[in-house]
């Protein structure tokens, strides 16, 4: 055997030992967690622990199979073959990724603030997960239900940008500055749209519980808000995509201008730290747009003549399957247009989507006033 075989035969035997000592480990702790239930449930902070580890644990590894499934449907769109070497068909290449970035090393710049280049990747990325506390799955399951949850995923997803900020500032290099500037005034800008977007969630929903948003679209999918509220769906959904910095609206990270963005002084775990923000980020955009437009949970089929035929289909299926469309939007977006100039992206947000936003907010209200059914009655 070559050199190149035995080194590809050892990466691929350390890749399996590795996956099997956690999947045992897995195994282990769910066998023990399931044998003392009764017990763990009395502990009030370890049940609210394994009830945060049961959600962030999952959403880790859809962040991470994200990157495969965007980087399999782009090859499929400009006819190229995309990961297909680690693992059968590819399946192991987000394992082998994260392996990698763990052994790199983590350099911090000279001259840099060491403290805020460490903790600026954490600021990006703990809002994108808290958010999770207050999403509901299903009418039942959902870690707190509290009435604010609308204004709490407002308040987390606005934090996002100190993180960007942050990082640009204490990199000390005028690369990593500019493109923080660039993106945090992008990020702001869009927020204010999305803002208004979700004013008339609340107005259509008169809640700001999402568990009470996604109840008041009973119906069928023609009683779901993103109907009335097209206009605001479209422009809360666009947003997020600039919001995230995705294609087409990534000019922080515009090559040939300001070579990677705010997190061009990263390396290892700290850059991996805010490519999972940003897939986290996207799927945090494509769950609340399920929620608030898409009737979240609620069948499509409810109240006409086939909901008996899905009855079998449990309601968090239809959450994930919502979801699971709207993150597909982002990787077919980012397939198909071409990047923005800077100038388009901001004539955009405050041109053309607040002064939408604001109009059809006095229409809702309008519409609201006069009882107009079945989503205002």
């Amino acid at each position: 055997m070559t050199d190149t075989a035995v080194q590809k035969y050892k990466y691929k035997t350390q890749l399996m030992l590795h996956m099997l000592a956690a999947v045992v480990l897995l195994a282990a702790v769910a066998v023990l967690g399931v044998y003392y239930w009764e017990e763990i449930k009395e502990i009030t902070v370890l049940y609210i622990l394994i009830k945060i580890v049961v959600i962030v644990g999952p959403l880790m590894g859809a962040v991470a199979y994200l990157t495969f499934a965007e980087r399999k449907f782009i090859g499929y769109m400009q006819m190229r073959i995309g990961p297909n070497r680690v693992g059968p068909r590819g399946w192991l290449q987000p394992i082998a990724d994260a392996l990698k970035l763990l052994m790199k090393e983590i350099i911090v710049p000279t001259n840099s603030s060491r403290f805020l280049f460490v903790i600026a990747p954490m600021l990006s990325i703990a809002p994108a997960l808290a958010a999770w506390a207050v999403l509901p799955f299903t009418d039942t399951l959902v870690l707190a239900n509290i009435d604010a949850s609308l204004l709490y995923i407002l308040a987390l997803t606005s934090m996002g940008v100190y993180g960007v900020i942050i990082a640009g500032w204490a990199s000390n290099s005028k690369y990593a500055l500019l493109g923080a500037m660039r993106s945090a005034a992008q990020i702001v800008s869009y927020e204010i749209a999305m803002g208004f977007a979700l004013v008339g969630v609340l107005i259509a929903g008169g809640s700001l519980n999402l568990v009470e948003i996604v109840e008041a679209q009973q119906g069928s999918f023609l009683h779901w808000f993103w109907l009335p509220l097209f206009p605001l769906f479209l422009v809360y959904f666009i947003s997020g995509v600039a919001e995230t910095n995705r294609a087409p609206f990534d000019v922080s990270e515009g090559e040939s201008e300001i070579v990677a963005g705010f997190h061009v002084e990263y390396s290892g775990m700290a850059f991996a730290v805010f490519f999972l923000a940003e897939y986290a980020n996207m799927i945090l955009i494509a769950a609340l747009a399920a929620l608030m437009f898409l009737g979240g949970w609620l069948s499509p089929f409810q109240g006409t003549w086939l909901e008996s035929w899905f009855d079998w289909v449990p309601n968090i299926f239809w959450f994930f399957g919502k979801t699971s469309l709207m993150a597909f939007f982002f990787l077919w977006f980012r397939a198909t247009f071409p990047r923005y100039r800077y100038d388009q992206i901001m004539r955009l947000g405050w041109k053309v989507f607040i002064p939408i936003t604001i109009v059809w907010l006095v229409l809702e209200g309008a519409a609201v006033m006069a009882h107009v059914g079945p989503w205002f009655d």
